[in-house]
């Protein structure tokens, strides 16, 4: 009855073509227009999964409530010493703090002055105690470079060390560290190459050390969510200004730009430019492979017209299903095109096979009539069983293959009603040619024989390899690491490793949402003492241990130092002739004790005698280099040796509103220990953190519930996509051994494929998991064919036109699959070697283990 159906069908598209081209040329125009204005694409990982799971809701909530840290653009400057880095942030932050149309906020995290002036504070006391002693030990040498700080100053504090060690005095051991630090300096200066001195290593040594080597521009730029890349702009904004600094432009600095708007832009980039690229191909070799499967160009046109019709309208009902594509979702267009094209492959070869009784050959007309008779049935269960291994997803919480399951299961069917209407009227219209010879593979034949002579030793051997794909199972891996799909060697991903390598900095931190400071206080000392733990970052934590005790030392401290280095009124800046004289006055002091000099003073003598008699212009740029940063870092000791006592009240609220909310509530940060990215690690201090805390959100927590909610997708989406491909069948064939016959090859290949998956090997990941259940479907497409011609009694599975058809229906499969394998985005690079891999295995056991399975009849040879 339904062969009936389709057989009228197509007589009705083929003597109605024009009516019919003309309804699907206004059917594509308005889809083209649909999809112009309400399709868009989020690169935004959040968003692949349903807002609904607890983890994501933890997530969402402490975006809301911290919205500083969200849609962040950040600059990552590297210098060769700290004063070149702090003073490039600054001055890009003040550039960027002026660009109102590309940045909504800017801020320096690392140069707050709570931070600047309370930084001896966070020292242990083992250490604060020598270095404010070596500080105190240079009072006379600081007390001269703050009255005069230029190189006239600095040579002049040198030369008292000479006249020191004349009077009997020793150099302290604190001051080591200044000295070969001068050495250095002042030999690069007299060989005319100065560099600029670090005066914040010489001066405070550890405290430099207390955080990241790197400084951070942080920004929320103003997001174009009109184009495809939101931050495009911001991002060449700061770009250009970084360019513009003055020690980038000297290359004495560099600057890296990361952040979630930079990684989300960066990968829509490259997802786009290799789907754009992988379509082209695609089509290119589609048709190359059609050229090959039914020589004529007045069939292989249709079945591209068909093709691209069907994608159009598959593209419209995805603008109207779901308007947002995302990171899988759009993948749906090279998917269609290599699956749906089988359908139009099937049609065509039969067609161009078809043959009167008494084998002359029929008129067009008949042909396609008689086609859709013969396939109208086949092709529409092998559309439901693909359809329904796409929609199988659509009922989890993962929604990036959700959404892809909707559009592609929807374009299944599309792409049947388009192979059953508008494929048949484009035949008509182009006057398509039936074909000469034998429409199969004759050449088979002794392949067809020996399958069924040997069936019982083929279908052993598959069982075996069945037995090894379960025995396998178990060894799959999967990593839900959204940071391991994107392109490594993009800029944004390039700063993110640099940052991994710092536990502070680490993307792959966790938090804690407590009702108030004192469940902080509690819970951060349980977190605390876990072994995969660095640090609790709380409003606590900034409240420095044994202050009474660190007070009282800096306050010593202060009261030796502050009365010297406070100056007024300093020296202005010398001319050549007075850096000239100073350095000569200082040469004849060290001159004087010339033996008793240790080897970084004897380098210093050396150094300054070769400035005495060079130029002026090498006299100006060496004071210059020497004393550039002085001023600043006088003044930062200033202000570290005069702390007031730090109090959780007294935090001032730019700090405090990383920490608390107004109602109290408190957020703990908790940095890890190792190499995170390494899945073992990260699953140990998530495990950890829930033992203190279920509830806990961030990154590190995030990553593992993802991987938890698609593996679980997963299983929800390969048991929905059986039984529908069951149901579908059984209602279909109406005969369970004829569902079980098309069942097994897909519960063999699906083995198959894990053997491959472990012995390659491939890791499973968000973006390609989407093949396991997507096989499923893909095999039914090809076995039914089989089965339905075996209950029809055709003879010679791989000699029949069906197995042509299957056979250049998988390479144009492969060839949309392989053209997903050459993505440089590495998580759909993934998704199509993996689709290539279980397309193989679907293929082989199409071919050669469903002839051997299928039972023999009656009517077949002994």
């Amino acid at each position: 009855m339904f062969s009936d159906l389709t057989g009228r069908l197509n007589a009705v598209c083929a003597r109605r073509a024009p009516l019919v081209l003309a309804l699907f040329a206004l059917l594509c125009a308005a889809c083209v227009a649909l999809s112009v204005t309400r399709i868009s694409v989020t690169t935004d990982t959040s968003k692949m999964f349903a807002n609904s799971l607890p983890w994501k809701k933890r997530s969402m909530e402490l975006t809301r409530l911290f919205p500083q840290d969200s849609n962040q653009l950040v600059a990552i400057l590297d210098s060769r010493i700290p004063e070149q880095g702090r003073i490039a942030a600054r001055e890009l932050a003040a550039t960027l703090s002026q660009d109102h149309t590309h940045f909504k906020t800017v801020s320096l995290p690392g140069d707050n002055p709570f931070y600047n002036s309370h930084g001896f504070l966070f020292l242990d006391t083992k250490d604060l105690e020598p270095l404010l002693d070596s500080i105190v030990s240079a009072q006379p040498f600081l007390g001269t470079l703050a009255a005069d700080p230029s190189a006239r100053g600095l040579f002049g504090a040198l030369g008292l060390i000479g006249e020191g060690i004349k009077a009997g005095q020793g150099i302290p051991s604190g001051f080591n560290g200044a000295l070969d630090g001068f050495a250095t300096s002042l030999t690069q200066a007299a060989d005319g190459h100065p560099q600029d001195m670090s005066w914040q290593n010489l001066l405070i040594g550890k405290l430099a050390e207390l955080g990241s080597r790197y400084e951070f521009v942080v920004t929320q730029p103003k997001l174009d969510y009109s184009s495809f890349q939101p931050g495009e702009g911001a991002t060449t904004a700061m770009r250009q200004a970084i360019n513009n600094l003055e020690f980038v432009k000297t290359k004495q600095a560099t600057g890296i730009i990361t952040g979630e708007v930079k990684l989300s832009d960066e990968e829509f980039s490259t997802v786009a430019h290799g789907m754009v690229l992988g379509l082209i191909i695609s089509l290119v070799l589609v048709a190359v492979w059609l050229i090959l499967a039914v020589h004529s160009p007045r069939v292989i046109l249709p079945i591209l017209l068909t093709l691209i019709a069907g994608l159009l309208l598959t593209t419209g009902f995805a603008a109207l299903a779901v308007g947002e594509l995302n990171l899988i979702s759009v993948a749906f267009a090279i998917l269609f095109v290599g699956i749906a094209v089988d359908f139009a492959i099937q049609y065509s070869v039969r067609l161009r096979g078809q043959r009167n009784a008494d084998g002359s050959y029929p008129s067009l007309h008949d042909a396609i009539v008689l086609t859709g008779q013969e396939s109208g049935a086949q092709i529409l269960v092998a559309a439901l069983a693909t359809a329904a291994g796409f929609l199988a997803f659509y009922p989890t919480s993962f929604i990036g293959v959700a959404q892809l399951g909707l559009i592609a299961g929807f374009g299944m069917l599309i792409a049947f009603f388009c192979t059953m209407t508008l494929l048949p009227a484009l035949l008509s219209v182009f006057r398509a040619k039936l074909g000469s010879g034998e429409p199969g593979f004759a050449f088979m034949a002794p392949a067809d024989a020996f399958l069924r002579h040997k069936r019982h030793k083929v279908v052993g051997i598959f069982a075996l390899l069945g037995i090894v794909g379960l025995a396998l199972m178990p060894l799959l891996k999967f990593d839900a690491d959204p940071l391991h799909t994107k392109d490594p060697n993009t800029e944004g991903m390039r700063a993110l490793h640099l940052l991994e390598a710092n536990p502070l900095t680490t993307p792959y931190s966790a938090q804690v949402l407590t009702p108030n400071l004192t469940d902080a206080a509690k819970e951060a000392a349980e977190f605390s003492k876990l072994p995969s733990v660095h640090d609790v970052l709380w409003l606590g934590a900034l409240v420095p241990d044994d202050q009474k005790t660190k007070l009282a030392m800096i306050e010593d401290t202060a009261s030796i130092l502050l009365p010297t280095i406070t100056v007024a009124n300093p020296e202005p800046a010398p001319d050549a002739a007075a850096i000239r004289a100073a350095a000569i006055a200082a040469v004849q002091k060290l001159d004087a004790v010339k033996e008793q000099l240790p080897a970084p003073l004897e380098k210093i003598r050396q150094a300054l005698h070769t400035l005495s008699t060079a130029p002026d212009n090498t006299l100006l740029q060496a004071s210059t280099a020497l004393t550039r940063f002085l001023p600043d870092e006088l003044s930062m000791l200033r202000m570290a040796l005069q702390p007031a006592p730090v109090t959780m009240e007294n935090i001032p609220q730019d700090v405090r509103r990383d920490y608390v909310l107004p109602d109290g509530r408190a957020r703990l940060t908790i940095h890890p220990k190792g190499q995170m990215s390494e899945t073992p690690v990260l699953h140990r201090f998530v495990s950890e953190l829930r033992s203190v805390n279920p509830d806990v959100a961030g990154p590190a927590m995030e990553i593992t519930e993802s991987a938890n909610t698609i593996v679980h997708a997963f299983k929800v989406a390969a048991i929905c996509a059986l039984i529908m491909i069951a149901i579908i069948l059984l209602v279909v064939l109406r005969r369970l051994l004829d569902a079980a016959l098309v069942m097994a090859p897909l519960l063999m290949s699906t083995l198959l494929t894990v053997i491959l998956i472990v012995t390659v090997p491939e890791t499973l990941n968000y973006a390609n998991i989407i093949a396991l259940p997507l096989l499923l479907g893909v095999g039914v497409s090809f076995n039914i064919y089989f089965v339905m011609n075996w209950r029809e009694g055709v003879k010679g599975p791989l000699t029949s036109p069906t197995a042509r058809a299957v056979l250049f229906s998988a390479l144009t499969t492969a060839t949309a699959f392989g053209s997903l394998a050459r993505s440089g985005h590495p998580g759909t690079a993934s998704m199509g070697r993996l689709l290539l891999m279980s397309l193989g295995c679907t293929l082989l056991c199409t071919m050669v283990f469903v002839p051997a399975l299928l039972p023999k009849r009656p009517t077949d040879e002994a």
